[in-house]
């Protein structure tokens, strides 16, 4: 596995050409680290596109992973799979040529390349992992969950419980009826 540095690329050399060059970038086995608390079950695996534009570079990566994490319902240590898309404009921080600095403040919230005219990617694809990331993972589609009673999870196997002495004040509730049906039954 690799570190963060692999997900860097230089670039000055892609600036230098006309607008609609590209270079492609394999990624494999890379590692980043994710915001947020999350955390890779598996290294990245995909493609870096990089295109020149006429104002810089337009970033596009294809990558597939997977993160730890639990199941929404029962809590089970799961790898929750995960299939980034990115598309995202890159612009000179400097000058190619004098190396002077660009004023950035029209565009203050554009990714950059650093004064090297290298881009790391691995924050941008931090990001879009974060994005990407289900609210509540499951197990299985249909993961039953817990059992209220006693915690363990549902399914083949689990025992019912018996029900528990009921409140003498509640008593009459058993005989409640709706639309003339039994409850207890």
């Amino acid at each position: 596995m690799t570190g963060p540095s692999a997900l860097v690329y230089p670039l000055a050399g892609l600036l230098g050409e006309p607008p609609g060059e590209r270079r492609v970038f394999p990624v494999h086995g890379a590692v980043i680290p994710l915001p947020d608390g999350l955390r890779l079950a598996e290294p990245l695996e995909g493609r870096v596109t990089i295109a020149r534009t006429n104002r810089g570079v337009l970033v596009e990566a294809r990558l597939d992973t997977a993160l730890d994490g639990s199941c929404a319902r029962c809590l089970r240590d799961i790898e929750v799979p995960i299939e980034v898309q990115l598309e995202e404009e890159a612009l000179p921080s400097v000058e190619l040529t004098t190396g002077v600095p660009i004023d950035t403040a029209a565009e203050p919230d554009v990714t950059r390349l650093d004064d090297h005219h290298q881009l790391d990617v691995g924050a941008l694809i931090g990001e879009a992992i974060s994005l990407a990331e289900p609210i509540a993972p499951l197990c299985e589609p249909d993961c039953p969950g817990l059992c209220p009673v006693c915690g363990e999870r549902l399914g083949p196997g689990h025992q019912a419980h018996p029900d528990d002495e009921v409140d003498p004040r509640l008593e009459a509730l058993r005989a409640f009826r709706v639309d003339g049906q039994d409850e207890t039954g």
